[in-house]
């Protein structure tokens, strides 16, 4: 083949991936060059290469699907086959790599993160089991999984806590949160670590447990106040911080108001359209013995920590929204999507509480 042939065709592949600009490269700490290309979207470049340990999770899911859809190469560490199998098509053909992991393996974990220039780790827990507490998980575990980034040259590592990470707190979770902080921060100098409230969407543990077990949050009354915030909101300031070169900061995601349990469980009730549970307040005491006595079941209906939880008011912190480009919305704009099911069949429909709008000529009295 001719020179002339070969530099004909060279031309023609230029041409079809696209003009090349200044800000389509990035050049990390560790010098290595990210190059975006394509049209923005699903079938984009972006050239990140991004590893998302806890990425079956209620979460996690949500932010691969962020990623990909900008044309990010998402590494998914997996331990249950089927719970990877809703990732792959996410993203364009080559684009969502499952790769299988276990929190005790390190080479596992150190070919999950060889490759990438951002790791997230969103591994945690609700309650403890027999195999992982609350210490092996959000602590020996987020230590384990930063050291080992560290150690493999990653230059960026996101790690996602709570609103209510406390040393001094009376709940096992939400200390083994700031214990996983402070060793997180240790082990990877210039980890960003980000602190949401509440999460609520599709598969959460908030709206859909009111509408099914209001019992269980009448403890205190219902009066602990929290501050919910919509997954797609957190799962998007997650997604962005792939294009931030912002390290090293503590980013708090609450939800924009601070509502009781007592006003959920009536939104939840105005929304299904059921009458207000009647059920007794429970006292915390027989609470947490029969949350002891569920931990003989393997899916445990509330734990002792859970109880705990119920009692707490969430931090009376400042969201810092700005700076991950996202406006959090309101708990009463979305609410309706996930408790929408929880209808019967007798009430599904709106009651029709406005009267029926009159035709012209009996507006005209004819």
């Amino acid at each position: 083949m001719s020179t002339s042939s070969n530099l004909l065709r060279l031309q023609r592949a230029v041409n079809h991936q696209g003009k090349r600009a200044y800000h389509d490269l990035v050049t990390l700490p560790t010098k290595k060059p990210i190059i975006s290309q394509g049209p923005p979207g699903y079938s984009a470049v972006t050239g990140h290469v991004v590893t998302v340990f806890g990425c079956t999770g209620f979460l996690g899911r949500y932010l691969v699907s962020k990623l990909a859809r900008m044309g990010t190469q998402v590494v998914v560490p997996y331990r249950d086959e089927d719970e990877k199998r809703r990732l792959k098509p996410m993203g364009d053909l080559g684009q969502i790599v499952p790769m299988e992991w276990d929190l005790r393996n390190e080479n596992q974990i150190a070919e999950c993160v060889r490759h990438s220039d951002i790791v997230y780790n969103l591994v945690g827990r609700d309650y403890a089991t027999k195999n992982f507490d609350f210490t092996s998980v959000q602590v020996d575990g987020a230590e384990k999984i930063a050291r080992i980034t560290a150690q493999s040259g990653v230059p960026r590592f996101v790690h996602v806590s709570h609103l209510n990470a406390s040393a001094t707190s009376p709940s096992a979770l939400y200390r083994t949160k700031a214990e996983g902080e402070e060793r997180v921060n240790a082990a990877f100098q210039g980890a960003t670590i980000i602190r949401p409230g509440p999460l609520y969407g599709y598969e959460d543990k908030l709206l859909n447990n009111m509408a099914i077990w209001p019992i269980w949050w009448k403890l205190n009354n219902a009066k602990t106040t929290i501050r919910p915030v919509h997954v797609m909101d957190v799962a998007q300031a997650l997604a962005n911080l792939v294009h931030s070169p912002q390290l090293g900061r503590t980013i708090a995601l609450p939800g924009p108001a601070a509502l009781t349990y007592e006003y959920l469980l009536d939104l939840v009730s105005s929304l299904t359209y059921q009458p207000p549970s009647r059920a007794p307040v429970v006292p915390k005491a027989l609470a947490l013995l029969v949350a002891r006595a569920a931990q003989s079941v393997w899916w445990p209906l509330i734990s002792p920590d859970e109880i705990v939880r119920r009692y707490i008011d969430d931090a009376d912190t400042p969201g810092a929204w700005d700076e991950v480009g996202v406006t959090p919305a309101d708990i009463e704009q979305h609410a309706i999507q996930y408790v929408r099911r929880y209808r019967s069949a007798e009430n599904f429909s709106r009651p029709n509480v406005f009267p029926p709008k009159k035709s012209f000529t009996e507006e005209l009295g004819y």
